[in-house]
């Protein structure tokens, strides 16, 4: 509990001291307001329960995200660019997998009112300076675009009203079934269907963007899509680029990405752009963010070394008391014993004392 209290601290201070304000959504809220336009996993992940005041149904967060979308919308209502950040708990009626945990700490930092791609390097960056502060410097960056599964799927009626199973495909990298599937659309042209095969093969390196130029349909989406991941790839140092990654397709509108290091069996911190969410809330502002699972990370991190901690006797002397405050003002830990008894804590160690020494109260070293 500590390990992530102080690194909660520590990550709150990066975001306020890069401009961005703290937020504090409710826990519970009615499921109108949780659900509306948001992906349409969220019902699903939802706890509810019933509001014996109203009778209406109400639904611990899944997510904060939608949360901050909507004060952004409506409570703080601006025209300019916003940075908000926030930290609290959310609740998974199922867990995400098998050995996933119902109960998260998310924290997270978004920006809304600004379209370019300055916004979405500023995101990630501030996620890598986030692992980097939990003492994480080897993350890799994990790029995809789900523009260029849409723009595919709207090159034809028939593709659109197979999304759901097509975008599965795609995902799983299921050629197989892809390409047994498409077989049956005839009126798909060829050069599409093509296109939706090549796809799940388009994973690896940085080099992945310039291969999508030469095996991608030259169609203006899939290109301001390109060109918006080269822009992106070539600002960080290991940078991996899979195109059939579409999970957030329902949700994510521009570049999206997960950062991922080695001992954590999934992605660390996951975020991308999300443009059309807060229209549900009647303004249709761009929007671009992240987050992660704070107990998460904090659960693969190494255990924190004791902290240094002042021990000093139990008593009313004001002088004591005085010092006591002065020290615990300066940031130490200073704990006092009660008498006839002996402090046991993993937490700390006494490294010195606060004593009574030639009528005043001085420090001694613990040898």
């Amino acid at each position: 509990a500590r390990n992530l209290e102080e690194l909660r601290r520590k990550l709150l201070d990066l975001y306020q001291h890069s401009g961005f304000e703290l937020v504090a959504p409710p826990l519970v809220e009615f499921t109108e307001s949780l659900f509306a336009g948001q992906r349409t996993d969220l019902p699903l992940k939802t706890a509810k329960v019933i509001d014996q005041l109203s009778g209406r149904t109400m639904g611990l967060r899944p997510d904060i995200t939608p949360q901050v979308t909507r004060i952004d919308a409506h409570l703080l209502n601006r025209q300019g660019v916003t940075r908000l950040c926030y930290c609290g708990v959310v609740f998974h009626a199922l867990p995400n997998d098998l050995i996933g945990d119902r109960e998260l700490v998310q924290i997270g930092a978004e920006i809304y009112g600004y379209d370019g791609v300055e916004a979405d390097l500023q995101i990630i960056s501030l996620a890598y300076e986030t692992l980097k502060v939990a003492g994480i410097d080897d993350a890799t960056l994990d790029l995809n675009h789900p523009a260029i599964m849409r723009a595919l799927l709207a090159a034809h009626p028939a593709l659109e009203n197979e999304a759901d199973k097509l975008n599965a495909f795609v995902r799983e990298k299921a050629i197989t079934s892809l390409k047994l599937f498409l077989s049956q659309l005839d009126d798909v042209p060829v050069e599409i269907k093509e296109a939706l095969l090549t796809l799940p093969q388009l994973y690896g390196g940085k080099e992945i963007i310039a291969e999508a130029r030469v095996r991608l349909p030259k169609m203006p989406e899939i290109q301001e899509a390109l060109d918006e991941l080269d822009e992106v790839a070539k600002r960080f140092p290991s940078v991996s680029v899979d195109l059939a990654d579409i999970s957030g397709y329902d949700y994510h509108t521009g570049i999206s990405f997960a950062l991922y290091v080695e001992g954590w069996h999934n992605a660390v911190v996951r975020g991308g752009r999300y443009d059309k969410v807060a229209h549900a809330y009647g303004r249709n502002r761009p929007a671009t963010g992240f987050s992660l699972n704070l107990r998460s990370l904090v659960q693969g991190l190494p255990a924190a070394e004791p902290a240094e901690a002042i021990k000093t006797a139990w008593s009313d002397d004001k002088d004591q008391l005085a010092k006591i405050q002065q020290l615990r003002a300066e940031g130490h830990i200073v704990v006092q014993i009660f008498p006839n008894t002996e402090q046991v804590n993993e937490e700390y160690i006494f490294t010195r004392e606060l004593v009574f020494v030639n009528n005043q109260w001085q420090l001694k070293s613990i040898s």
